[in-house]
C-alpha cells in the first residue's frame, strides 16, 4: 500500500516540476527579443569594468613599468600562460640588478583567474576590459606585454652618489666596530673561564 502511495506522490511531484519548467518556457515566448548590434555599437557600447580580457603591464605616463621580474606571477599562474625573460644589468655603483627582458603572456590559455595581478607585490599588472581579441590563429594569442623599450638604469646625481657612499662606509664602520666588540667579549668570556 505504501509504495503506490510513494509512486503516486513521485508522480505529482514529476508534473508539478514540468509544469513550473513549461511555465518559465511560455514566457520567454512572449518576453521581447533584444538584438546586438555588435560591429555597428562598437563607440557606444558599454563594457563593465570588471570584465576581464586581456592582461597588460602597467605604464607610466614616461613609459615605465613597475615590474621588478621578481616571477611571482608566473609562479602563481595555475595554467602557466606567463613566462619571464629575465637579463642581469650592472649598475653604477658595482653590482647586478635582475631586470625583465620579456613579458611573455598566452591569453589562449589564460583562465583569467587574476591570481597575477592580485599577487604582484608591485601592482605592476591589470586586466583590460578589450574583449575583441578574435584571430585566426593560436599564435597570435601570445603577446609580449613589454612592447616598449627598457630604458636604461639612471644613474644617480654626484651628491646622491656621495650620500649613498658615506651611507655604506657608515655601515661597514658599524659593523666593523660590532665584529670588534664582539671579538672582545669572546676574548674577555675566555679569558675568564679559566680563572673560574
Amino acid at each position: 500500500m505504501g509504495s503506490v502511495k510513494d509512486y503516486f506522490t513521485s508522480l505529482a511531484g514529476g508534473i508539478s516540476s514540468l509544469l513550473q519548467g513549461m511555465q518559465v518556457t511560455a514566457k520567454e515566448f512572449v518576453t521581447p527579443k533584444i538584438t546586438e548590434r555588435y560591429p555597428e555599437n562598437r563607440d557606444t557600447m558599454h563594457i563593465p569594468e570588471r570584465f576581464r580580457a586581456c592582461l597588460e603591464l602597467i605604464y607610466d605616463e614616461e613609459g615605465n613599468h613597475k615590474c621588478i621580474a621578481c616571477g611571482t606571477c608566473e609562479r602563481n599562474c595555475p595554467n602557466g600562460t606567463i613566462t619571464l625573460e629575465t637579463k642581469m644589468v650592472d649598475t653604477w655603483d658595482g653590482k647586478k640588478k635582475k631586470k625583465l627582458a620579456k613579458y611573455i603572456y598566452d591569453l589562449g590559455s589564460c583562465t583569467f583567474c587574476q591570481l597575477c595581478a592580485t599577487s604582484c607585490p608591485t601592482n605592476a599588472l591589470k586586466f583590460s576590459n578589450d574583449f575583441e581579441q578574435a584571430v585566426f590563429t593560436r599564435s597570435k594569442l601570445v603577446k609580449q606585454l613589454n612592447y616598449l623599450p627598457e630604458k636604461p638604469e639612471p644613474e644617480p646625481t654626484e651628491e646622491e652618489k656621495a650620500k649613498i657612499l658615506a651611507e655604506r662606509e657608515a655601515k661597514i664602520a658599524a659593523a666593523k666596530a660590532a665584529a670588534a666588540a664582539k671579538a672582545a667579549a669572546a676574548k674577555q668570556a675566555g679569558g675568564e673561564s679559566p680563572a673560574q
